[in-house]
């Protein structure tokens, strides 16, 4: 699931912990897509610094394996390609674990649980159910989950950079409703009271930070950072300060 103010928004780096540049033994690079609140986002005092649950969870994976962490933001469809090429060494931005992704990369063990709901302008009554929804104009983020499942209900689906995008064309009324994951949706629903948040009988969803398959250890390294977090209640503190 996910604007950058450098150079037309094309790619923003932000560096945690230590400001550098290029990938090294002692630098851990994560990719995201810093549009998806309340997991990736651009915010602080500077307005530019890349925040989030996630990325607060990446921080403590960069700590665990002894190196310093750099977050690498780029649009959500373009990750596995820079993992997978090497540009990246993990991803963190809300991505859901399917089967279709694990073909090209390794998963974490699941760190959130998740569903799709609909957003559509608060006097709209039409839909009551996933019936409902078929046939309607679709607007997705690109590459995302519910870019993957609009496409069973509609042949009508346009898809954005970012869910930002996808909820603007929905108040400008150029399409029926928006399909986005529960958390960042109703991030946006709390900036737009003009919106409201219907939810369906969808499948539940499961993030996962994506590896390299050629990184084993990392995945390995991963896997023991969340399970010591949820262990000794840094995970619970991480979701009561972020996920509301």
């Amino acid at each position: 699931m996910k604007k950058s103010m450098l150079l037309g928004g094309l790619t923003l780096t932000a560096t945690l912990l230590l400001a550098g540049c290029g990938k090294s033994d002692d630098v851990l690079v994560v990719g995201t897509n810093a549009a998806f609140p309340p997991f990736e986002y651009v915010g602080g005092q500077s307005g530019d610094e890349i925040k989030g649950f996630d990325i607060e969870l990446a921080k403590q994976i960069a700590k665990d394996a002894g190196k310093i962490l750099k977050v690498e933001n780029m649009k959500f469809d373009s990750l596995i390609v820079a993992l997978n090429s090497g540009k990246i060494d993990f991803i963190a931005s809300g991505m859901t674990i399917t089967a279709e992704r694990q073909a090209s990369v390794n998963f974490s063990e699941p760190y959130y649980e998740a569903t799709q709901v609909v957003l559509v302008k608060k006097d709209n009554d039409s839909i009551q159910t996933i019936e409902d929804i078929k046939g309607k104009h679709f607007a997705v983020q690109l590459g995302s989950t519910a870019d993957i499942m609009a496409k069973k209900y509609t042949e009508n689906v346009t898809a954005f950079n970012t869910g930002f995008e996808a909820i603007m064309e929905l108040k400008n009324s150029k399409v029926d409703l928006v399909l986005f994951d529960s958390e960042p949706a109703a991030n946006y629903l709390a900036k737009n009271p003009e919106l409201k948040l219907i939810k369906l009988d969808f499948p539940a969803e499961f993030y996962g930070f994506a590896v390299s398959k050629e990184q084993p250890e990392l995945l390995t390294s991963i896997n023991k950072t969340l399970a010591n977090m949820k262990a000794d209640g840094q995970y619970q503190t991480l979701v009561s300060a972020h996920i509301k």
